[in-house]
């Protein structure tokens, strides 16, 4: 079997990892896509502090949430997410970075308020702060975990998550655009 490089041309370790993540979609708490589309109560992400799982929401052109329960960093008050290069929560966010985040259970049962925030997809070179971040926050479970999949030739990138209520001085401009006109956290009403 040669290596696929093309995006659209994944291994099979990549198509597995696929398939366990459709899984854990169907297993996804009600309450978790119910909750996903109230508009954000808090301003910053501090209801993540102690947590093990963070809801993060994107959402379709349509403005319909879509809820990911989601293993997380923090660092300096921005939380940072790793996802499968393919996945359906990153097509989205390269056509709406808006995200509204929140504290939930692994099946993503929020319990905290919700955060509205921008999305970056950060590139190779960005990624080592982001690496650091989840690093610190679970350690030896998730680097053995992680560790497994990249030796196997899964895809996968980093992301920023960055709260609206951030000061504009600690945000980066890259980091805000919001397509005027889109449905998400940036227009709840839409």
């Amino acid at each position: 079997m040669r290596c696929c490089s093309p995006v659209n041309q994944f291994n099979l370790v990549h198509r597995l990892t696929r398939k366990q993540d459709r899984l854990f979609d169907r297993l996804r708490d009600r309450r978790a896509l119910e909750a996903a589309g109230n508009p954000g109560t808090a301003a910053t992400f501090d209801a993540l502090e102690g947590e093990e799982y963070a809801l993060v929401v994107t959402f379709r052109r349509s403005g319909q949430p879509v809820p990911t329960p989601m293993w997380f960093g923090l660092r300096d008050g921005r939380a940072y997410v790793r996802s499968l290069a393919d996945a359906g929560k990153i097509k989205r966010l390269r056509h709406n970075p808006g995200v509204r985040v929140a504290p939930c259970t692994v099946r993503g049962r929020p319990t905290g308020p919700f955060a509205d925030g921008v999305a970056r997809i950060l590139t190779a070179d960005k990624s080592e702060i982001a690496e650091a971040a989840l690093d610190r926050h679970y350690g030896l479970r998730r680097r053995l975990y992680e560790s497994a999949g990249s030796r196997l030739g899964v895809q996968t990138v980093y992301v920023e998550l960055v709260p609206r209520g951030a000061t504009a001085a600690s945000r980066q401009p890259e980091a805000i655009e919001h397509r005027e006109g889109q449905p998400g956290p940036a227009d709840p009403a839409r």
